[in-house]
């Protein structure tokens, strides 16, 4: 998940271009998706829309593609899937048409494009970079289940009565979703975001589409891939999800990889401990953290408007750590500046990055992002029904993690939600991508990247050592790992081997 909160394949060398495949209309009953006129207009929804605002001053336009909200029954019902596209100006070497996901589930994609274009540098110019919201989210016909939080994610607390605080918050989650969206959540799956991103293709005229995806978007991409094969052009899948450990409870087997994350920001935050204050030593800002942990369980720490307690703070720690850079460093730096002065007593306006943070999670603001993320995770893949099985997990867990562990083995809605509708996708174990993944990644650990890349021997695994990163292409500033997938998505070839990278030298 690449927010503050929280790949199809190429099975050819080169691309195929032209237009749709032919089908009689008559016989197929997504001809009249397929073939629709998609009327291109202005992303500006009006003067305060900032991403609108950039994907203009970029050359985008936008386009609502109808597509069925039940694929069984494509007479009827129908929603919309919102796109943006930046075309490609080097018309004589077109590629063909670039579709993003940005991750989530649930996170926006549609403002994507110029920054994508940006890091595709003169490569760019040969491809329609293409930029979607998903089903249900931003742009798309919307699924909101009217939540007090944009997150189903929370720890467990220290004890029973903190866990059965849990319990009845998730059973609360999904009784909202069957109230308030019970029409729409069944379809809010991977699945069916993939037969969309294949109408999207169709619309767009094109026989194959090349795919970036970030994070759940990685997801997504294997599901494409193996759904549709002869449709997938070049393919790059930036922090990799293993499939076989995605579902509700996807955040188990991270800990470690958070925990040497917080271990190197405790580093970084000790250097700079002129600025905020922390501790002179990777250890003392440990300790401080501790300390903030130890006081939110006896009592809500209070942060302006909200109350932090044993089951927010260690959320606010965990989101405050998928980023390597000392701008995202900072940000937690000073949020932890915060919590202390809080457990101190002491009046606390949270500084911007936590003040955002706690809307997120402590209001419905993001009510909308957190009902398709769930939907779509609760929709893929069943979750554990009991709450004992829940608890049995976080008593093994024990005292190894008090931070980490009890938000990766809480319960959440999904115990709660109707079966999922289909079986979750076998992915193809020939599928031909370049995946990167940084060896530090606490969202989509490293260990998951070399798991896909074993399992299929066609792809190229680009590795970025060194760095605590989710997310690297176009993002995290390396040369070497940006230049590599330049490289593929100009030529279409796959590096001989897999390719590793230095952390740049700053």
């Amino acid at each position: 998940m690449r927010t503050a909160t929280a790949a199809a394949l190429c099975l050819a060398g080169t691309l195929t271009l032209g237009a749709a495949p032919a089908a009689t209309p008559a016989a197929d009953p997504l001809a009249r998706y397929q073939y629709q006129h998609l009327h291109w207009k202005s992303c500006r929804l009006g003067p305060d829309d900032t991403t609108g605002k950039e994907l203009e001053q970029a050359g985008a336009q936008c386009a609502d593609v109808t597509v069925p909200l039940d694929y069984t029954r494509p007479d009827g019902r129908t929603i919309t899937v919102a796109v943006s596209r930046i075309r490609a100006a080097d018309t004589a070497h077109r590629v063909g048409a670039l579709l993003l996901n940005s991750g989530g589930p649930g996170g926006q994609t549609i403002g994507d494009p110029p920054w994508v274009r940006k890091a595709m540098k003169d490569v760019g110019a040969r491809y329609d970079v293409v930029g979607v919201d998903p089903r249900f989210v931003g742009r798309s016909t919307p699924l909101d289940c009217r939540w007090p939080s944009g997150s189903m994610f929370r720890g467990a607390g220290g004890g029973r009565a903190g866990f059965d605080r849990m319990v009845a918050f998730s059973a609360d989650l999904a009784r909202r979703c069957r109230t308030h969206a019970g029409d729409l959540v069944p379809y809010a799956t991977t699945r069916n975001t993939a037969r969309d991103m294949d109408v999207i293709r169709a619309a767009l005229g094109e026989h194959r589409i090349s795919y970036l995806g970030y994070s759940y978007g990685s997801y997504l991409g294997q599901v494409y891939a193996t759904m549709f094969p002869d449709r997938t052009g070049r393919v790059i899948l930036d922090g990799v999800v293993d499939p076989a450990r995605y579902g509700p409870r996807l955040l188990r087997g991270t800990e470690e990889a958070n925990r040497d994350a917080l271990r190197d920001w405790a580093g970084w935050a000790a250097a700079h401990d002129a600025a905020y204050g922390l501790g002179r030593t990777r250890s003392a800002v440990l300790a401080t953290v501790n300390a903030v942990q130890s006081a939110a369980s006896r009592n809500p720490l209070r942060l302006g408007g909200h109350r932090v307690d044993e089951h927010i703070l260690p959320v606010v720690v965990f989101n405050g750590l998928s980023q390597d850079n000392p701008t995202a460093y900072g940000d937690l730096a000073l949020a932890v500046r915060d919590l202390r002065r809080a457990a101190e007593g002491r009046a606390v306006s949270p500084s911007p990055w936590l003040a955002g943070t706690l809307d997120f999670l402590l209001t419905g603001h993001d009510s909308a992002y957190g009902s398709a993320q769930t939907s779509i995770l609760c929709g893929d893949v069943a979750a554990p029904r009991d709450p004992e099985s829940y608890w049995r997990d976080l008593r093994r867990a024990g005292s190894r993690d008090t931070l980490f562990a009890p938000v990766s083995n809480d319960i959440n809605a999904c115990a709660f939600w109707d079966p999922p509708r289909e079986r979750p996708t076998t992915i193809r174990g020939d599928l031909p991508a370049l995946l990167v993944n940084a060896t530090g990644d606490p969202r989509t650990t490293y260990r998951s990247a070399g798991t896909v890349h074993r399992n299929w021997p066609s792809s190229r695994l680009v590795t970025l050592r060194g760095a605590d990163q989710h997310a690297v292409y176009g993002v995290f500033g390396s040369s070497c790992v940006d230049a590599t997938v330049n490289i593929y998505l100009a030529t279409g070839h796959l590096p001989a081997k897999d390719v590793t990278c230095s952390r740049p030298i700053t």
